[in-house]
């Protein structure tokens, strides 16, 4: 395999210039160009991303760790962080955890190992990341979207939950409605008692009473929300509307009520949160509670390469504002 000493050997120029002309950071001329294009085609050289890698001490990556799930959120996020990444002129490297801790901390030390300019890390709450591993490699900035595992020095962007539970309920009590449910994501995770929180909020506000049984936990994925949806239906005195934790548990809601018989929202009105790309395309289009996922991405990418640019950088904690999208479900 040609090296670059031997591409310098060919053109009868140093290894200097040939780094100059492939990189193509500092004036060459055209002469001397061609010379060492030639002699890069003729040997068929490619340059050594890692050999770069060291000695730049860049390696151009970023890891990210993430739980995958049939939720459609999740691949909807990575989409915009895998975009960003590229703009800036980064590759993404993508391990999922399956929500394994075990997994979890032995992708994270393969990441750390492959010296990658920054992490980005979006797992499950009940699960932590590995103090050692983390405290091994100190220069390799972190952050979390969402909410955070990991008590330390680390940059955090997250959603607010508590705003979005409570902009849904009270969207369906100014409709009108006054038995209103909700179908919650796992307790152990803090989106979802948060968004739990804000439905009990909108609801004491507003002197409701929240009924034995009407509040349903789900999983965040669409079976959970056929069983929830199920479970509030075989009730004595069903809801009139449910506040649905993610739009996956409301996909599953509907399908639930179709095969019930009922329709939404004449039987039932829906909201979820999220706003997933398939919720604009339901029958009725879902109103729910719209997550920045591009934006989230994108500030997640910005606030990484700040940090590796910047490693003295004060932490960051920020918090995105959740938008209601009405549609037709409520």
């Amino acid at each position: 395999m040609a090296t670059m000493k031997d591409v310098a050997r060919l053109a009868g120029v140093s290894t200097s210039t040939v780094s100059h002309v492939i990189n193509n950071d500092r004036f060459v001329s055209d002469a001397i160009r061609e010379k060492v294009e030639e002699a890069i085609k003729s040997l068929n050289y490619a340059p050594s991303a890692l050999a770069r890698s060291l000695k730049l001490k860049q390696t151009r990556t970023i890891g990210m760790l993430i739980t995958a799930s049939s939720n459609p959120f999740f691949s909807e996020l990575v989409r915009g962080v895998e975009r960003s990444c590229f703009e800036r002129g980064y590759s993404l490297v993508l391990c999922n955890t399956e929500g394994d801790e075990e997994r979890m901390n032995r992708n994270l030390e393969t990441l750390m190992q492959k010296r990658v300019d920054g992490l980005l890390v979006l797992c499950t709450e009940t699960h932590q990341l590995s103090r050692e591993i983390i405290q091994r490699y100190p220069s390799i900035p972190t952050v979390m979207m969402d909410w955070a595992p990991f008590e330390g020095d680390i940059d955090i962007i997250q959603d607010n939950s508590l705003l979005g539970g409570d902009m849904a309920t009270q969207y369906l009590i100014d409709k009108g409605f006054t038995r209103i449910a909700c179908i919650t994501g796992p307790l152990d995770k803090t989106p979802a008692r948060l968004r739990l929180e804000g439905y009990r909020a909108a609801m004491a506000r507003a002197g409701l009473t929240v009924r034995e049984g009407d509040e349903i936990i789900g999983d965040f994925e669409f079976g959970g929300g056929v069983a929830a949806m199920q479970a509030l239906l075989a009730q004595q005195e069903r809801p009139q509307a449910v506040f649905i934790g993610n739009d996956a548990m409301a996909v599953g809601a509907y399908q639930a009520l179709y095969q019930a018989g009922l329709k939404v929202p004449d039987d039932m009105a829906i909201i979820g949160y999220d706003d997933i790309e398939l919720a604009r395309y339901m029958t009725p289009p879902l109103t729910t509670v719209h997550q920045p996922k591009d934006e989230l991405g994108e500030l997640a990418i910005d606030v990484l390469t700040h940090r590796i640019a910047d490693p003295t950088l004060s932490q960051q904690r920020l918090q995105l504002t959740p938008v209601l999208m009405t549609r037709g479900s409520a």
